[in-house]
């Protein structure tokens, strides 16, 4: 064990109680449970959806993307709808620092522990609440996926090949991106708080955490009056920075001004191209950008895409393969940045968990727990609040 590994992480002391199931509410206490913070899952009797309804099955009974995103987690299972553990739920939130749930909204009240309800008894807790649309507006009765989102927030309007139908985006990144903006408006809460001691609601949306990944393409809408249209690989503000086709198939390079542009042209021995009329400045190269791919790619087509990357990389022009995710997560830099990251399982033995996203060079995170099985801290969790494992008070 390293000194490093001696010293609390940043959210030792912090407890949350993770109420939610599938992937942001999961994700988001995770990420939090990373960092230190004890998370308690809350399960229903029949536990998280994704522990057997997300496919990828195990020697138990938990799925492998279960096993992904709820680590560094405690479970114990509280049906809700009875007053008992109603009554549990509360005594656990009164010595919780935040929870986070993602029921459809208005369920959280009809079962008693709304914000309100535990506000009442912890006016410092933090209560996240992730929806597809939002507690407000018309459309927050709805039901919120992550697709729902996607299409909702304009992304797979503009996904896609030019003239294709729309196409969602090939991972989940209303359900992620909702969970990273929620776990920093608790993190702000958390820091607010200790100014003021008083706690706060906060209201996450697939939604709007979809809108929010779209700056380029809604400034274009606002900047111009045309609503965007699919370009696929291209890039809205700057041309060439897209895929390309080489001698074995694709790869993605970026000459996105006119420095990179004239290095570019000089890598490929395409010198010529720098005084054509149509591809002097990037907006003509933006106008432009189907033909002058066109004539780009007469060249890259005559070498392999590993030939095309060194090269370009030489000549210090932005280049990089297009890998498949056995390529992605068995390359030299992945296994350098820890990216694949075994943990032991007491059921499963070692499961293969992706790796921190980010570095803490002061208190790097590490796996305290696998994750639980279902119900598994049920007595130590009661015990911490004076009561039996059967649920009854000492």
């Amino acid at each position: 064990m390293s000194a490093q590994d001696d010293k609390p992480l940043p959210l030792a002391g912090i407890r949350v109680l993770d109420v939610s199931q599938v992937m942001a509410g999961p994700f988001a206490c995770m990420v939090l449970g990373d960092l230190g913070a004890d998370v308690i899952k809350i399960e229903p009797p029949t536990g998280d959806q994704t522990r057997s309804a997300m496919g990828f099955k195990m020697k138990g009974d938990d799925s492998l993307g279960f096993l992904n995103m709820n680590r560094n987690k405690r479970s114990i299972v509280l049906d809700l709808k009875s007053e008992g553990a109603r009554e549990i739920f509360l005594d656990l939130a009164k010595t919780a620092d935040v929870i986070i749930e993602n029921y459809r909204p208005g369920v959280v009240k009809k079962l008693g522990i709304d914000y309100d309800s535990v506000r009442a008894v912890n006016p410092g807790i933090i209560y996240a609440s992730i929806s597809g649309f939002g507690q407000t507006g018309p459309w927050s009765d709805r039901p919120g996926f992550d697709l729902m989102a996607q299409g909702a927030g304009g992304v797979m309007s503009i996904t896609g090949a030019p003239g294709g139908p729309p196409m969602k985006s090939g991972v989940p990144v209303a359900d992620i991106g909702c969970a990273l903006f929620v776990v920093s408006g608790i993190l702000s809460a958390y820091i607010g708080r200790q100014q003021t001691g008083e706690g706060q609601f906060i209201d996450g949306s697939l939604y709007e955490a979809a809108l929010s990944f779209s700056i380029w393409d809604i400034c274009e809408y606002w900047g111009t009056g045309q609503v965007p249209q699919r370009i696929g690989t291209a890039n809205r503000m700057a041309a060439p920075y897209q895929a390309v086709e080489a001698s074995d198939g694709y790869f993605v390079f970026g000459a996105n001004n006119d420095r990179l542009w004239q290095r570019l042209l000089k890598a490929m021995g395409r010198e010529e191209l720098a005084e054509h009329p149509d591809y002097a400045t990037n907006a003509l190269r933006m106008k432009n950008r189907e033909a002058m791919i066109e004539d780009l790619e007469q060249t890259f087509t005559t070498r392999t895409r590993e030939e095309w990357v060194e090269t370009l990389l030489e000549a210090g022009v932005p280049a990089g393969p297009i890998l498949d995710y056995s390529e992605a997560l068995g390359n030299p830099h992945a296994e350098a940045r820890n990216m694949v990251m075994p943990i032991q399982h007491p059921i499963e033995g070692e499961v293969p968990n992706i790796g921190f996203p980010v570095k803490l060079s002061g208190t790097p995170q590490q796996v305290r727990r696998a994750p639980p099985l279902l119900d598994e801290h049920r007595a130590e969790i009661l015990a911490e609040i004076g009561r039996n494992p059967d649920g009854s008070k000492q």
